[in-house]
């Protein structure tokens, strides 16, 4: 672990080495003073985060304040994310400078006129070389992830939207005409550094005054005391048939070291009893009839299970649907939505609605009327929003919590509004 802020911390220093010249170069002409307040609030950034990962190395990271840890190491990856963006303006600045110097190396202006390229003509129409174009432009894109990315960790990680989704569906019992259910994913209470966040979640949602609640997984980051400040908050949920959960690949503790197979074990038992706890009933697998009106839909709760090699399949739909009485519409809470492709719509026809979570939306992306986008895309064909294909439907959750990276730019936490209508 050590070795591995060490070296991290040598990147930086190369990184900064070089973009500094970008900085060097476009204040070459400003006054003296200019050039000193540039030159130290650089350096200062640089030393701010090379003495956070050797104090890293040194010293036992997990015991720093919770607060300046999760904002300390977000604020240095923002700020070499942003360096590595000017980085690449820079080397096709210098790219095209090492052709120019080889074309008059090896091909003199004498010997080869139309072969050479002077420096007026590395001259744009507005009077600025060809490198004083790029390496402003390259400072100039290399700000929007640097504003956007603390503009998201301010702003967008507890920017709660509410995605009304209206779900047809040609079987549904007339007692189910207009229900509403809300879905919330991915809380990740781990992340959170203050209770207040969850405590407005859940006022919104209450608010909403839902039939129904669903939580598709992932309520910790790693451990089950992660979720303990936030019980109090998370107990209030309330709607008229109830709250069910499911757990997500995270709620596992797969992804830390333990003492002993026996304490992570315990770990999980402990997180489903807090599931229990709170009034939430954790489908491990299994199945439950809901009525309403005198009807009846059915829902299942699967364990974490995911196409994906690097996730684990815990789940089993055999056991969760054995000596199951299908209802006219059927409900499945699985947490990975690469389970509907894989399994779900090739041998389970019955499932009319799949609720999934996982992938965040990548906590980054865009999303405006007629186009949204998202790196995640690249990984899961079904990522945000509603899916279908026939009669069965598939709504991934964007997630209410973060992980990782404290903040969420374009894709916005969520709570899921669907109601049930007849076709």
């Amino acid at each position: 672990m050590a070795m591995r802020f060490i070296i991290l911390a040598l990147l930086i220093i190369a990184i900064d080495l070089y973009a500094f010249q970008a900085f060097k170069f476009v204040f070459r002409n400003s006054s003296e003073v200019t050039q000193k307040i540039t030159t130290i609030i650089f350096w200062t950034f640089t030393a701010i985060s090379i003495s956070v990962l050797v104090a890293s190395a040194i010293t036992d990271f997990q015991t720093w304040p919770k607060a300046f840890r999760t904002y300390i190491t977000a604020f240095i990856f923002v700020l070499t994310i942003s360096k590595l963006v000017l980085v690449v303006f820079m080397l096709a600045d210098d790219g095209i400078r090492g052709v120019k110097w080889a074309i008059a190396k090896f091909f003199p202006p004498a010997q080869a006129s139309n072969a050479t390229i002077s420096t007026e003509q590395f001259t744009l129409k507005n009077g600025i070389t060809r490198s004083d174009f790029l390496i402003k432009t390259g400072m100039f894109v290399a700000a929007i992830p640097f504003i956007s990315l603390l503009w998201g960790m301010a702003k967008g990680a507890y920017d709660y939207q509410i995605k009304k989704v209206k779900i047809k569906l040609a079987n549904l019992p007339a007692g189910f005409e207009g229900y509403r259910i809300i879905q919330i994913s991915d809380i990740h209470t781990g992340s959170f550094v203050s209770t207040e966040p969850l405590k407005e979640a859940v006022k919104m949602i209450n608010d909403l005054n839902p039939d129904l609640i669903l939580f598709t997984g992932d309520l910790v980051n790693n451990q089950h005391d992660e979720m303990l400040p936030h019980k109090p908050q998370l107990s209030q949920l309330k709607a008229k048939h109830g709250v069910y959960s499911i757990l997500g690949n995270h709620d596992y503790g797969d992804y830390i070291p333990w003492d002993s197979p026996q304490a992570k074990q315990k770990n999980l038992n402990d997180l489903i009893q807090s599931h229990k706890d709170m009034g939430w009933d954790i489908l491990l697998d299994e199945h439950r009839i809901l009525e309403n009106n005198g009807d009846k839909i059915t829902l299942i709760g699967v364990q974490n299970w995911s196409s994906h090699l690097r996730f684990p399949k815990y789940g089993s739909m055999e056991k969760a649907t054995a000596n199951i009485d299908y209802s006219p519409v059927n409900i499945l809470m699985s947490h990975d939505p690469s389970h509907w492709d894989s399994e779900i719509t090739k041998k389970y026809p019955q499932i009319d609605i799949m609720l999934a979570g996982h992938t965040h939306g990548f906590q980054f992306g865009i999303e405006i009327p007629g186009f949204r986008w998202s790196p995640v895309q690249y990984i899961y064909k079904q990522w945000a929003g509603l899916y279908k294909e026939g009669n069965q439907h598939l709504y991934v959750n964007r997630g209410l919590g973060f992980l990782g990276y404290p903040g969420r730019v374009g894709i916005l936490p969520e709570i899921t509004v669907l109601e049930l209508h007849k076709a």
